[in-house]
Formats: C-alpha cells, sequence, structure tokens
C-alpha cells in the first residue's frame, strides 16, 4: 500500500504539505546509527501529488491517514477518546518535543537517542496481518506547531522488496533502514499540525515521526491507540 490521506479539498491538504527526499545517517550526533531523516530540501506538493495521495476508494479505514480537529471535551485528557466509537481505545501518553528538532522520536534504552522515522510495533503483528493493526490518534497540546512526516510507501512493500522470506516476518524499522541504504527510493511528506489539531495514522505500517524543524516554540503531543472508522473526527482538509 502506499500512503493516502482522507481530503476533499486538495488545495487545504497542499497548503499544509511538503515533500522530499530521505537519507540514511551514520554517526551523526544525537541519532542512532543508521536513521532515515529527511532530507533538508521541502518543496510544496503539486497537484497531481495531491490527487494521487488522496485517492481512497480503495484503502481500508485501517490504513487511512486522516488529518483532524480535536474534540471537544471535559474531564481528563486520556478520557477524549472514550466517545470516538472504540471503547478498547487506549491512551499511551504524551510526548515532548524541543523546538527545531528535525524528528521527535528518541530511544530512552540508548542514551535517547533519536531513532528517525520508523514504524511502531504496539500490536506487534506479522507481514500477512500487519495493515490490520490499529490507528494512532495524536493531537497537538501546543505551544508550538509540529509536523507528521510520512513515508509515502508501507513496510510490507519494502519487506517484499529486500527479504525472500517476507511472508514469514514480523516488519520492523530495521527493513526500513535496510531498504534505504540499500539505496532504493522514498518520498517523505510533511504535513503541518497547529495546536488543536492532530492525525490519525496507520503508524504500524507507515514510516513516520514527528518534526518541529523551524518552528521556534517546543510543542506535547498526546498519543491514544484504537480501531477508529474514517471520519470519527472532523477533518482539517
Amino acid at each position: 500500500m502506499t500512503l493516502t490521506i482522507a481530503a476533499t479539498d486538495p488545495a487545504a491538504l497542499r497548503e499544509r504539505c511538503d515533500v522530499t527526499t530521505v537519507r540514511t545517517l551514520r554517526g551523526a550526533p544525537g541519532y542512532e546509527d543508521r536513521a532515515v531523516v529527511p532530507v533538508d530540501a521541502w518543496t510544496k506538493v503539486t497537484e497531481d501529488m495531491a490527487r494521487d495521495l488522496t485517492d481512497t476508494s480503495q484503502t481500508p479505514d485501517s490504513a487511512l491517514v486522516e488529518l483532524v480537529q480535536q474534540p471537544a471535551f471535559t474531564g481528563a485528557l486520556k478520557a477524549l477518546a472514550d466517545g470516538l466509537r472504540d471503547p478498547d481505545a487506549v491512551y499511551i501518553g504524551q510526548a515532548h518535543a524541543p523546538a527545531d528538532i528535525l524528528t521527535t522520536t528518541s530511544n530512552h534504552e540508548n542514551g535517547g537517542r533519536r531513532i528517525g522515522l520508523h514504524v511502531d510495533n504496539w500490536d506487534r503483528l506479522p507481514y500477512a496481518t500487519r495493515h490490520t493493526g490499529r490507528r494512532r490518534l495524536c493531537l497537538n497540546l501546543g505551544p508550538g506547531s509540529r509536523y507528521l512526516l510520512l513515508g509515502d510507501l508501507d513496510i510490507r512493500a519494502m519487506c517484499r522488496t529486500i527479504h525472500q522470506d517476507f511472508a514469514l516476518r514480523y516488519p520492523h524499522t530495521d527493513d526500513l533502514r535496510q531498504y534505504i541504504a540499500s539505496g532504493h527510493l522514498m518520498l517523505c511528506f510533511r504535513l503541518r499540525l497547529e495546536p488543536g489539531e492532530g492525525y490519525l495514522a496507520p503508524t504500524e505500517l507507515l514510516p513516520h515521526d514527528g518534526s518541529t524543524e523551524g518552528e521556534p516554540q517546543p510543542s506535547t503531543a498526546a498519543f491514544w491507540l484504537g480501531t477508529w472508522q474514517r471520519g470519527v473526527l472532523p477533518s482539517l482538509v
């Protein structure tokens, strides 16, 4: 599967979406070796790109990216998703990102080195069912803006390319790193999220990360995992 974003207003999507390619880091301070990060050459997506990104007719809800508005809620933040039609949704916490960093996710098991673009593994699904995993709901709590970074190709396609026994595997960030280090190409899209905005995305399937690159203020994001139908929250685009 390729990256697909739910949108009825391609112009609104283009206004908040940039694209570039990716590169592999080796020996970069503060990063894991072989981490995959965006190349610093962002350009606005074209009309044709926006059209391709928003062709959702064949995309199951579990593989769809949605840019969403934070719902109104009262009470504890972790209960925000209780009314979104998945009684089994879980709150998985918050993450603070300093201002102006290329990617946000760090590995606390190796001194906090950043991991770059990656795939999550909360559901630990094998290749055959990887596309059925839960989606992540992320809301930007501010005070600054942030970006969602997304690769244009899912991790199953990468496994098929680099492994003969792909059907027996549990796709992992290491597969993304091997795919890029082997010379294969991947586009990276950057989607701007203001405070009070967020996304629903298949982060077990698509390479992704957060970013505050170029932003003068830090931001904090809150996260949930659930099985949500498309349209459960108001769309930004």
